[in-house]
């Protein structure tokens, strides 16, 4: 790597890290606490690449990136920030930065991303700000740190200015129209209507035009779109098909695998493919659970300005709700959390109240494997149903229980590692079984451990 690298940030430490990782790595490195420094240097004409944090004592950091550019056009910029939202990485994405990344970040992850920056030879549009911009909607709960949500931010970002249509998959509750919304609010078609098509809407010779019409180029929304039958979806085909130049944005949301859904024939393949220019997948919430501690002090915030009350939390009583499966997902956590601060009888809730309240919830969501809610157990049966029959009759080699185990064990293993960044004292506590028991089987099963270092 080679370059001279802008760092700004006003954590000292990660001032220190920064420097260190990347003039081992052959960069020559200035880094400041102050914007106004970090401009002054731009202007002065060094640096090859920026990273700057957002929030800064002396200014805004995604505000400074116009700046930036109209100053130095094709300067890379790497904006990294503790705000963990969508709002952030969309933002970060209209101001043109090169990449976004939430704190606390992957340090390698990082690297290579700089790597690439100070290769590039990108050229940036400069473009003025949009004086029509929507201001951060702090209500909007697309909040998370976790993989899983940044990469949504991300690809977000990329597909709110195309015509692409958009479907968005994922579990009830989980917030499909609220990415919907944001791809809406946030694109260029932002201060046109945002129409969400219910089956009714359809009905009639004019149903289909009535929508477009009230559209008026701008969004259309269909949602939970799996429902719909026959009828309605070849409304929708001949809707589509007759776009015209003015045509509105079409996004759709789903629960179900539409794929799989097609595949039994049960949908629509020519609607399917109208549909999915883009897929966006959002994640369930025990899929990113580092995220509910985070989501329950925004709810916990937002129950306060709303007026309903004011409460801390205990932190065993968000370890348990970080132990809840949460089967209805971000807006089931909403609502537990707004009946949390409306029963605590304390100013802090207490785990005893977190238990009150979740012993009327279900206990566990059970496990599945795609496919319309499936349990995992049932799709594992089906896979030794076909492994049965491929022996034709004959029974499979001996020694079946453990190559079985061994299949399953491998995956579990691997994806908790992964989950907890390599601490294989985390891991094993997640696993529920003892640490050198999960040494054993990392050996015996030949898996490789990556330990990932976080920086805040």
């Amino acid at each position: 790597m080679d370059g001279t690298v802008l760092v700004a940030d006003d954590d000292r430490t990660i001032r220190t890290v920064l420097t260190q990782a990347l003039t081992r790595a052959g960069c020559r490195v200035h880094a400041t606490s102050s914007l106004v420094t970090l401009l002054r240097w731009v202007e002065e004409g060094k640096g090859d690449l920026v990273i700057s944090d957002v929030v800064m004592p002396d200014g805004n950091g995604l505000e400074t990136l116009p700046k930036i550019s109209a100053e130095r056009p094709g300067l890379p910029v790497i904006v990294i920030s503790a705000q963990n939202t969508i709002m952030t990485a969309i933002q970060a994405a209209e101001a043109e930065a090169y990449d976004y990344l939430p704190k606390p970040f992957d340090l390698p992850d990082l690297m290579k991303r700089a790597a690439r920056a100070l290769e590039s030879k990108r050229r940036v549009v400069t473009k003025a700000p949009d004086a029509d911009a929507p201001q951060v909607d702090g209500d909007l709960p697309l909040v998370g740190r976790t993989s899983q949500m940044q990469g949504l931010y991300r690809l977000v970002a990329k597909v709110m200015n195309t015509d692409l249509p958009v479907l968005i998959t994922g579990e009830s509750g989980s917030g499909k129209s609220l990415i919907a919304r944001a791809i809406h609010d946030f694109s260029d078609r932002r201060t046109l209507p945002f129409v969400v098509v219910s089956p009714s809407d359809l009905d009639g010779a004019d149903g289909p035009a009535q929508v477009v019409a009230r559209a008026r180029g701008g969004s259309l929304l269909f949602d939970e779109i799996a429902d719909l039958g026959d009828e309605a979806q070849g409304r929708i085909v001949r809707m589509l098909d007759a776009f015209g130049d003015t045509a509105p944005r079409v996004m759709s949301t789903s629960q179900g695998n539409l794929m799989e859904r097609m595949e039994a024939g049960a949908f629509r393949q020519d609607l399917f493919y109208r549909l999915g220019g883009v897929t966006i997948n959002v994640p369930a919430l025990r899929e990113r659970v580092d995220d509910i501690p985070l989501l329950t002090e925004h709810f916990l915030a937002r129950s306060e300005r709303d007026g309903i009350g004011v409460r801390g939390i205990s932190e065993p009583a968000l370890e348990l709700i970080r132990a809840y499966s949460w089967p209805g997902n971000v807006r089931q956590l909403e609502n537990t959390v707004r009946r949390l601060v409306v029963t605590a009888t304390e100013e802090q809730i207490s785990r005893a109240d977190v238990e009150l309240v979740l012993s009327s919830q279900p206990e566990i969501e059970p496990l599945v494997a795609g496919g319309d809610g499936e349990k995992l157990s049932a799709s594992v049966a089906k896979h030794l149903r076909r492994y049965f029959d491929l022996h034709g009759g004959a029974l499979p080699p001996p020694g079946l229980y453990g190559r079985i185990l061994r299949e399953v064990e491998t995956p579990l293993i691997e994806i908790a590692l992964d989950a907890t960044g390599g601490n294989q004292a985390k891991c094993a506590d997640l696993l529920g079984i003892n640490r050198n028991t999960l040494r054993k089987k990392i050996n015996d099963l030949d898996i490789q451990v990556t330990r990932r270092r976080k920086l805040m």
